[in-house]
């Protein structure tokens, strides 16, 4: 990706104020939970105070707040509002194609074994209940070998970012081999969407799913779906309420027919408060720029792999320019993961302990000051 390390400092430097946390913490945990921002918090707050003091009475300032969260995410990465959908995390947005999907006995899914469960299980069940052939491949493998194994298959699901090696995937290269074997093709974005740049007509990606609380930087059980319109129609909702159909608002209406749009995977009474606080946090990508965000994240990534490697730490995985994004796992032999997390804990750094592994996930307020901090301290 390439970055000016001034224009690093100059970012994390302008947009401080914005994270409270800074004041406490080197925030290194983006991967697992991130802080809020200040505006996304007191969003969140003006709608708990509105609804203690007046009830529904601006209930469609409470819808637009939703449909905030979809416009946004629409910019983000080149869609229509009419393609996105609120859901509660990812789990659920890939329960959601994996299970509307129209699969018949002896269709193959090409999937990766680093995912993280929510990207794994779904395909294991799969393949008890509907007969489906889940060909595992590894992240890692060359785009031949995943080109091979697009021949005759009919779904591919891979991560955007892995979560625990950081690696991110040539998502041009998989999508257009996903396009050339008519094969569709599904993202897990929670580690990568509001860090890195995410273009799915680009990328022809028909459907991905992400939470806001990891680098969208919103509260917990507030996520998106996003579904290519050319798809909503063959994709079934799973999960059928009063919300689901065009007349929701006609509550005596008990016409089935679908919504028009991706508001037909919304089957209930959505998440308001937590779309306050993810449309604060989206336009506050926005306003950044997703660019900068990304050069900035990879920068203080980058440093703390050169630093901990120096300190004698192993890093996980080979960075490159082309793989790199905002997780880097590091260990240093013969001690334990956890007590290195313990220890820079102790001095206000916050990663978090993985798999024998020291996992640490900057966002961009996070200055190359700081990382230079984290490498001083690693024990």
């Amino acid at each position: 990706m390439g970055y000016n390390e001034g224009a690093t400092q100059d970012i994390a430097a302008k947009w401080r104020h914005e994270f409270p946390v800074t004041e406490r913490l080197v925030y290194l945990n983006h991967a697992a939970v991130a802080p809020l921002p200040r505006r996304a918090a007191e969003a969140m707050k003006g709608q708990a105070e509105d609804a203690c003091l007046h009830g529904s009475l601006h209930y469609p300032e409470w819808m637009a707040a939703c449909d905030g969260v979809k416009a946004a995410a629409a910019r983000m990465v080149n869609a229509e509002p009419g393609e996105v959908a609120l859901v509660k995390n990812t789990s659920e947005g890939i329960a959601t194609v994996a299970l509307g999907f129209g699969w018949k006995a002896g269709d193959r899914i090409v999937a990766f074994r680093e995912e993280f469960p929510a990207n794994y299980y779904i395909w294991k069940k799969l393949e008890e209940t509907r007969g489906v052939r889940v060909e595992w491949l590894s992240c890692f493998d060359p785009l031949e070998r995943i080109e091979q194994a697009a021949r005759g298959a009919r779904f591919l699901a891979i991560s955007f970012v892995q979560y625990l090696s950081g690696y991110r995937a040539d998502l041009e290269a998989i999508g257009a081999i996903c396009r050339r074997e008519g094969v569709f093709f599904f993202v897990d974005a929670i580690q990568g969407l509001g860090v890195l740049p995410f273009d799915v007509r680009a990328m022809g990606v028909d459907a991905f799913a992400a939470d806001g609380h990891k680098w969208l930087l919103g509260p917990e059980g507030a996520g998106i779906l996003y579904i290519a319109r050319q798809w909503q129609d063959q994709i079934e909702p799973v999960e059928f309420g009063w919300t689901n159909v065009a007349g929701w608002a006609d509550y005596a209406s008990r016409d089935m027919t679908l919504r028009a749009d991706a508001g037909r995977y919304e089957p209930g009474t959505l998440n308001v408060i937590g779309s306050f606080g993810l449309r604060a946090s989206m336009e506050l990508l926005l306003e950044v720029g997703i660019e900068e965000v990304g050069r900035a994240v990879v920068a203080v990534t980058d440093r703390l792999a050169e630093g901990a490697r120096a300190r004698g730490y192993e890093v996980m995985g080979e960075r490159t320019r082309e793989n790199a994004a905002g997780i880097v796992c590091i260990r240093k032999p013969g001690v334990d993961a956890r007590m290195t997390h313990a220890h820079l804990r102790e001095r206000g750094i916050l990663g978090a302990p993985r798999q024998g592994w020291v996992r640490l996930s900057p966002h961009f307020y996070v200055s190359l000051e700081d990382a230079e901090r984290v490498v001083r301290e690693l024990p």
